[in-house]
């Protein structure tokens, strides 16, 4: 036993807490385990790979996740315009998370 009380701790200051505030979301992980497989990816392209997805809502979602540091977007000047996202280094370093869980996916996956 550890000697940590819960009556003593608080959630929201651990290092859990702060991971998931970044990853949190319907689609932040789907789109983060897209740029991790594919590198560098057109907006278009991605919707279409993950399919269910609304254009507002992935727009929404890329936005947070360049503000939080996590995805890299490329806006080149032509026409029509072409946008690339990619993973930043900070992104890159969510890919261990990320190949655990497709590790554990595919260890734990029911037929």
């Amino acid at each position: 036993m550890s000697g940590r009380c819960i009556s003593n701790e608080c959630l929201s200051g651990t290092g859990f807490s702060y991971t998931l505030s970044l990853i949190n979301g319907k689609y932040k992980m789907i789109i983060l385990y897209t740029l991790m497989e594919f590198g560098v990816v057109r907006f278009n392209e991605m919707k279409k790979y993950i399919g269910e997805i609304s254009y507002k809502t992935l727009s929404v979602t890329l936005k947070e996740l360049e503000a939080d540091g996590l995805v890299h977007r490329e806006e080149y000047p032509q026409i029509p315009p072409k946008v690339e996202y990619s993973l930043t280094e900070r992104g890159k370093s969510l890919i261990p998370i990320l190949d655990a869980m497709c590790e554990w996916g595919s260890s734990n996956r029911v037929s």
